[in-house]
């Protein structure tokens, strides 16, 4: 590999800015402590495909970052075909390696290391590290439900066996990928970082009259979206904010509580406006999550959590700032009504916020990832 005086990064993910989501922010984060490090950053993307009405720029550049973002089809057709491995390959490979590949083709010398993030951008890095002869890194997001035994798994190590190193969130996610069969070798755990310009837990302006409890998510089932709902109408004293869109934002908007106050999209920088006036942030997800980062968002905002106990969830948060149990509507609701009542305990889990968030949330966490650039 030859020495570059000036770094060159290609940041190769389907999902990015203005999309939303928690691997888009993260990504933003990374991008942005990049270019704070002076690496030349080059984002390859497609436009918003989960984000309705989202403004977007085909090109863009701000300092040392420049994206690249290509117009796709299908506004929330990821959705639906998410479910079958092959057509979302179809769907989110192979146009974004093309696009890239003719960029490569008269800026290649820009580039010492592709970073790409999610099975469907390991694909095409793996493509563009070969024909260039690039530094290949892949960066997960995520937990899966398939057995070691499944086509999915079997491919997923294949693909990822072939990059330089792997990046994966979490011990849990570290192990799944073992037992799929990539080379623990080529594993490294990172973890995802607050900005903390964005999120703090100084500003605060809580009701003393109703309890506020607060979800941010993208709106699909599995989030434990309909959940929500049903704690909600048990609990009628409880004020529940939700934020987000996605396919189960028809359903929310059709329920007729006074109690459930559903805001719909909110962008990024304006999160903190409802983070501050909320007692405590809830995550019933239904299925293994990866590194959920509205959970740090909530506690670096000095916002006590309940979420489920399941996945990468007990890796994020301990006791110390939140509850974690099994996802059931009887489990969360004893959950609320805990804090809701013990005045000493919910106080107490604030003040725990500052220093967990000092500690395992810094941006610091971007030298997990550059060390090996």
């Amino acid at each position: 590999m030859k020495n570059f005086s000036k770094k060159g990064i290609l940041i190769l993910t389907p999902f990015f800015y203005p999309n939303i989501g928690g691997v888009e922010t993260h990504l933003t984060d990374l991008v942005n402590g990049l270019n704070d490090l002076k690496y030349q950053v080059y984002v390859h993307t497609y436009s918003p495909l989960t984000t309705a009405g989202a403004t977007w720029k085909p090109k863009e550049t701000i300092q040392h970052i420049h994206i690249y973002r290509y117009h796709w089809f299908g506004k929330n057709l990821f959705h639906k075909v998410e479910k079958y491995p092959f057509l979302d390959f179809l769907y989110l490979t192979p146009y974004l390696f093309l696009r890239t590949f003719f960029w490569m083709l008269a800026n290649h010398k820009k580039i010492t290391t592709i970073n790409s993030h999610g099975f469907n951008g390991a694909v095409a890095g793996n493509m563009l590290a070969f024909i260039f002869n690039k530094k290949h890194i892949t960066s997960t997001h995520a937990l899966y439900d398939n057995s070691p035994n499944s086509l999915t798994a079997k491919l997923t190590s294949f693909v990822l066996n072939k990059t330089d190193m792997v990046l994966a969130q979490s011990l849990h996610s570290k192990n799944q990928l073992i037992k799929w069969g990539v080379s623990s070798q080529k594993i490294s755990l990172y973890r995802y970082w607050i900005d903390p310009k964005n999120f703090n837990n100084q500003k605060s302006n809580i009701s003393q009259h109703k309890f506020k409890v607060l979800f941010v998510s993208r709106l699909i089932i599995k989030k434990g979206t309909r959940i929500i709902v049903k704690i909600a109408k048990k609990l009628p004293n409880v004020e529940f904010t939700i934020i987000g869109s996605g396919p189960e934002s028809k359903y929310i908007s059709q329920q007729k509580l006074s109690n459930i106050n559903f805001i719909g999209k909110v962008d990024n920088n304006k999160l903190l406006d409802y983070y501050s006036t909320a007692n405590v942030f809830i995550q019933p997800a239904l299925y293994q999550e990866g590194f959920t980062r509205t959970i740090m968002e909530a506690v670096a905002s000095g916002v006590p959590v309940i979420a489920s106990n399941i996945g990468t969830i007990p890796e994020i948060v301990d006791n110390s700032v939140s509850i974690l149990v099994k996802p059931t509507v009887a489990n969360f609701k004893s959950a609320i009504l805990k804090l809701s009542k013990d005045k000493k305990i919910l106080n107490q889990m604030k003040k725990n916020c500052a220093l967990y968030t000092k500690k395992y949330f810094s941006p610091a966490n971007i030298k997990l990832i550059t060390q090996h650039y």
